[in-house]
């Protein structure tokens, strides 16, 4: 049975169902009439970003865990209300209908017009208010000292996608322009004086005659030939770059004040 002595060890513990975790403890709220531990907010989502009710009533503590009798869908779905400050008879009401414990309507119609469960936290005013921990000193759960309690900023990171990279292929056509030699053939009239080597050849043959010689000309043109073959291969990699991020939230935190006249204060050395 969860107790006002485990008030301090609840807030900030971890909240396990039967399957696991369920997340951390955020707030514990008392009841205004008995001041015993009544209802706790567990802080479920990314980051803890949403703060869901439970009951103590089946609730127990095993070290720094608080064993709840629901698993992470029942507590995660549970009725929304706001955390700060009270429960009123319909939110308990609600509450208690939806975990099945005593009949929604019945605890709204004991709770009549009372505030409902109060937010666990030390006042600094000197106005009376039941099931505050610390503060009334002829309370059974009081000693000398107040706690102080302040939140604390986790940050953490989540991996997402930011982008998609692809490697495409496409054709593209451009112009190439190469100078290559080329050679081609002319004609060249030669002519030779007859000489006693060539006086043979010379009368060889009638002495008047029509003759006709022809000479087969050659020439040099550029050829072009095209052939595909590999120049390189692209792939794509991924590095990781680390930047730096500033995140900035608010937290509370309890401050202590003291208040009394001259005749009570007193130096410690």
């Amino acid at each position: 049975m969860i107790t006002e002595q485990h008030i301090s060890t609840i807030i900030g513990s971890t909240a396990v169902g039967p399957e696991g975790k369920l997340g951390t403890v955020g707030e514990v709220y008392l009841d205004d009439e008995t001041g015993r531990p009544e209802w706790a907010t567990v802080r479920t989502g990314l980051f803890g970003t949403k703060e869901a009710f439970v009951p103590l009533a089946d609730a127990t503590m095993s070290g720094d865990e608080l064993r709840l009798p629901y698993d992470k869908d029942k507590v995660k779905n549970s009725p929304h209300h706001d955390v700060e400050g009270h429960l009123s008879p319909a939110e308990e009401a609600d509450l208690y209908r939806y975990y099945g414990l005593g009949g929604g309507q019945a605890v709204a119609d004991t709770v009549g017009t009372a505030r409902g469960p109060e937010l666990a936290e030390t006042r600094t005013d000197t106005t009376n208010v039941h099931g505050t921990v610390g503060h009334d000193t002829s309370g059974p759960t009081t000693d000398n000292a107040m706690t102080r309690s302040e939140e604390r900023l986790t940050v953490g990171t989540q991996r997402v996608e930011s982008g998609v990279a692809r490697l495409r292929k496409y054709v593209v056509t451009e112009n190439v322009t190469e100078t290559v030699p080329v050679s081609h053939e002319e004609i060249r009239v030669e002519r030779e004086p007859i000489t006693d080597a060539t006086i043979g050849n010379a009368l060889d043959g009638p002495a008047i005659s029509e003759e006709e010689h022809e000479v087969v000309l050659h020439a040099e043109r550029p050829v072009v030939a095209k052939e595909a073959v590999p120049v390189e291969r692209v792939r794509l990699d991924k590095t990781t770059v680390t930047d730096q991020e500033t995140v900035t939230d608010t937290v509370r935190k309890e401050q202590i004040e003291f208040d009394g006249d001259d005749t009570t204060r007193r130096t410690t050395r």
